[in-house]
């Protein structure tokens, strides 16, 4: 008798074990976008601004992309100057809004920047291309002085009141469709345009 109750005893613990290491491997991982650097650089024109972002969807964010869910991503810029009598004056500012999407019958990518659309292999290489920024017009030379002190910050953020309503809901309660977006800030040399 002894021997049929462990028998009886093992299988459920096994089984409830075995059901436990499942939910934990099921679990999705919450998304990250770090940022790693980011300048500005003089041009022609003014001053352009160049970035670079580690990103990471995370499980449910990635598997709702590759079923047909199109994501909205906003870039956000902002320039401002210290003042010692009142609060620092917005010098410039630019948003930039990424729409990214699946297409199942080209099995491809998309990644689009108002009407300008590229087509990828992989959502990594969507991804890579999104958290890269190079030379994106922020600001006129006539709106930036050499010897000024600046304060510069920039943000890549999934923008959820973009997604369709049930996700929306979904985006709200549940920590898998969060995605922590750090604000980079920094103090720009500026010198004088090209």
């Amino acid at each position: 008798m002894t021997v049929s109750f462990t028998r009886c005893w093992a299988s459920p613990l096994r089984r409830l074990l075995a059901v436990l290491l499942l939910c934990a491997l099921g679990f999705a991982r919450a998304g990250s976008i770090e940022p790693v650097g980011a300048s500005l650089l003089p041009t022609d024109d003014g001053y352009a601004l160049s970035a670079e972002f580690s990103i990471d969807l995370g499980a449910r964010v990635e598997e709702a992309v590759t079923h047909g869910i199109a994501l909205y991503f906003n870039l956000e810029f902002e320039l401002t100057r210290s003042r010692w009598y009142w609060s620092n004056e917005h010098v410039a500012g630019r948003t930039l809004n990424y729409r990214l999407s699946y297409n199942p019958l080209t099995r491809q990518y998309r990644l689009g920047t108002g009407s300008l659309y590229r087509s990828f292999e992989t959502l990594a290489e969507a991804v890579r291309a999104m958290g890269r920024v190079g030379a994106l017009p922020v600001a006129d030379k006539s709106q930036l002085k050499a010897g000024e002190i600046y304060h510069a910050a920039v943000r890549l953020s999934l923008d959820r009141n973009q997604l369709p309503k049930p996700f929306q809901l979904d985006a709200l309660a549940n920590k898998d469709w969060q995605i922590a977006a750090r604000t980079l800030t920094w103090q720009p040399q500026i010198g004088e345009a090209k």
